[in-house]
């Protein structure tokens, strides 16, 4: 069974960990299987790629690695980085701010 990850599509992300440490990004997409997420203008790589329909010449294209969720921390809205709690209210499970306390929406 794979653990309950506390980043989501949607999240703003800062990053901690790595060549990119301190960028700060919206998530684009989460692989659970691998435990990844690919953050909007972090760890950014050349890819060679052959002409196609999007690309008719061609060549080198720069996009988005996936980036490990231990290197992510969440920025709440206030802009702080934070971790995030995760409580049951009212039967609903709802991710908190442990820094200010604040439900994350």
């Amino acid at each position: 069974m794979r653990t309950k990850l506390k980043i989501k599509k949607g999240d703003t992300v800062k990053v901690i960990a790595g060549t990119d440490k301190g960028k700060e990004g919206k998530v684009v997409e989460i692989i659970t299987k691998t435990s990844r997420a690919l953050v909007e203008g972090v760890n950014m790589v050349s890819k060679h790629t052959k002409p196609n329909a999007t690309h008719p010449q061609g060549g080198v294209v720069k996009q988005e690695a996936a980036i490990h969720i231990s290197n992510l921390m969440f920025v709440d809205a206030k802009g702080n980085a934070t971790r995030v709690g995760r409580k049951e209210v009212k039967g609903k499970v709802e991710r908190y701010s442990k820094k200010s306390g604040e439900v994350i929406k």
